[in-house]
Formats: structure tokens, sequence, C-alpha cells
């Protein structure tokens, strides 16, 4: 017998209110030399990125800040750069998904810890191994580090507009999808399945689905309850040691969104709309999908987002092309317009 497998988890996750402070601790445990590096933007560095600085500097710890902007490559190498010539011991990563994605990219390449420090519940990168960097307008999953610790302040969380927790729910509810999708390809292809993944997965998404009534703006407890179901989708990547419990055609009709033309529309949007379209494929019941995300005020119609209907229907006619290698629904070739354009108008998404 000579199968073997590596998992990487957190140490240390800490969720709820005021928990930022335990940031100097998740240091002293993890550095062991050079100062520590926070990645972070202008919006976020206001909303927990100088505080985290502050608590760092009162106890003592060398810090270094950079500010930066998308999760492209050029910012990518930006960070590597800065963090190669202050000889960073530890990344920090304080934002929303790009933030947190050029946090664990960059202490991936250079093989330091990682602390996830998020500031908006939008989707379940603040808790995975996989990052999405955005490259030749498109955005492509690549293997960044696990965070040794994540630290997610509800009292931070919280301020952040609602859409964003919206979408956080969005994108662990489309789980539902891809767990058919790995199954499916499990079985017409012999995928490596991993059942106790795929039921951490399913438990996190069903979680929100009963409780979608609960998910409202300006209440720390619809953070909470958020922010726990992202974590255990995290969990459930890591467990599985790729991002299939989470990740099916719902999110290959969210990336060829973003790389056609997105609108207005963010990841965890993009999700919901792709995971109604799946279901549809699938014969589930994708009608319940969308009285879901009502519930918390979460639209799938591509108008609500300024997505007109061509894009639409070439982004589910072509999203298996953006990861060949991972078999879904959407098969090995395009769906013709005609298809695609009778699921979309089917769901009411066009």
């Amino acid at each position: 017998f000579e199968k073997f497998k590596t998992m990487h988890f957190p140490r240390d996750v800490f969720v709820g209110h005021g928990v930022l402070e335990n940031v100097a601790q998740v240091v002293n445990q993890n550095l062991k030399s050079g100062p520590v590096l926070i990645l972070t933007g202008n919006t976020t560095y206001e909303l927990a990125g100088k505080d985290v600085e502050a608590i760092l500097h009162d106890n003592n710890i060398e810090v270094v800040c950079l500010k930066l902007g998308k999760a492209d490559r050029e910012n990518l190498a930006h960070s590597l750069d800065v963090a190669r010539e202050v000889s960073a011991g530890i990344i920090i990563g304080v934002g929303g998904g790009t933030k947190i994605d050029l946090a664990k990219k960059t202490a991936f390449d250079l093989n330091v810890p990682f602390v996830s420090v998020p500031t908006s519940p939008s989707h379940d990168g603040i808790a995975s191994p996989r990052a999405s960097i955005r490259s030749n307008k498109l955005s492509v999953s690549e293997e960044g580090s696990m965070p040794v610790a994540i630290i997610a302040d509800t009292a931070v969380l919280v301020k952040a507009p609602f859409r964003y927790l919206a979408a956080g729910a969005a994108d662990v509810i489309s789980n539902l999808t891809a767990i058919l999708d790995w199954k499916l390809s499990a079985r017409l292809h012999g995928e490596d399945f991993s059942s106790s993944a795929a039921a951490i997965s399913e438990y996190a998404a069903r979680e929100l689905v009963e409780k979608a009534q609960l998910i409202m703006p300006g209440v720390e407890e619809s953070v909470w309850l958020v922010t726990k179901q992202i974590l255990a989708s995290g969990t459930a990547m890591a467990i599985a040691s790729t991002s299939r419990p989470a990740s099916g055609s719902e999110h290959l009709i969210a990336h060829a969104l973003e790389k056609y033309n997105p609108g207005n529309s963010i990841h965890g949007e993009q999700c919901a709309i792709g995971s109604v379209v799946s279901m549809f494929l699938h014969g589930g019941d994708w009608r319940s999908l969308i009285n879901t995300y009502q519930k918390f005020g979460l639209s799938v119609k591509a108008r609500d987002y300024r997505i007109d209907d061509m894009t639409m229907i070439k982004s589910v006619s072509t999203a298996h092309a953006i990861r060949p290698e991972r078999y879904t629904i959407l098969g090995e070739r395009d769906l013709s317009l005609e298809a695609a354009e009778k699921v979309l108008e089917t769901t009411g998404i066009i």
C-alpha cells in the first residue's frame, strides 16, 4: 500500500467579538525570525489593518505594512519583492478576498506562515488554501498557504456592507452543486472522492439554507452564523486537499463571467447564479435555491448586476473550458447557445 495524503489545517481559529487582540499571541507562536508583513488595502487598513499594526507595535513586534490593490500578477510580484527585501517571517492578510489571496500566495511562494484576518465575510477564501490571482483578465485558482491562524472579528466584519455577507452565504450554499459535480466526476471518471469532506461541506451549506432568514444586515449574530460555515467550508477543502468540496460548475460559470463581463457582480453573487444553472442541469430543486437566496435579499437575475443576456449565455456555454481538467455537469464541450439560453430563461436568470 503506497497511498498517502497531506492535509494542512489552521492551528488556531478565533471567531467572535473582539478577537483581533489575539493577533500578537498568534505572531509570537509562529514567528521565528524577521518582521511581520501586513498585506492590506487603503480601506481595509482603516477597518482593521491599523489596529493589527498597533497591537503588534504595542507588543514590541517589528511590522512592515504594504497596501495593495487587486489580486493580479503585478501586485503579487510587488508583495513578493517587499517580503524578500525585508525578510518577512510571517504574512498577515488583512482585508477581503483580494488581499487574503495575495497574502496566502505570497506566503506559499516564500514558505512562511500566513495569518488570515478578514474584514468582510464575502467568500470562503478566507479559510482555504486556494488563491485566485487575476492573469490576462481571468482569475486563476492557484495553490496558496493554508492559514496557520484565522482571526475573524465579528465586530469588524459586521461593518462591511451587507451585500458581502449575503455573497459569502451564497458562496457556501453553492457547495451543494459543487458536491453533485464531485460525485458525478467520481462516478464517470474515477476521481478521488472524500465522503467526510463532502459531508462537512454539505453540512455548512444546509446550515445556511435552514437559517437563511436569520441572515440580516447590521446583526453581528448573522455575521457569526455565516462566518462559522465559511470556516467549515475551508476545513472541507483542507481535508480533501482540493477545492472540490466547494467548487464545481457554479464556480466555473462565476469565473467565466469574470472573464467576459461580470457587470457589477461579486464572486458570491456569481456563484449563486451558477448554482441555479448547475442545479437545473443536475435535475435538482433549483427553485428552492432561488427561494433561499431571496430570503436574504440576493438576486440571481443577470440584469440586476448589469450583465447582458449574451454575456450570460456565453458564460454558461463555455464555462467548462475555464478548468478543463475539472469534470462537472457542464461536460467537456461547449453547450450550444440555444441550450444555455433555454436554461437561463427557464430559471429566470435572463
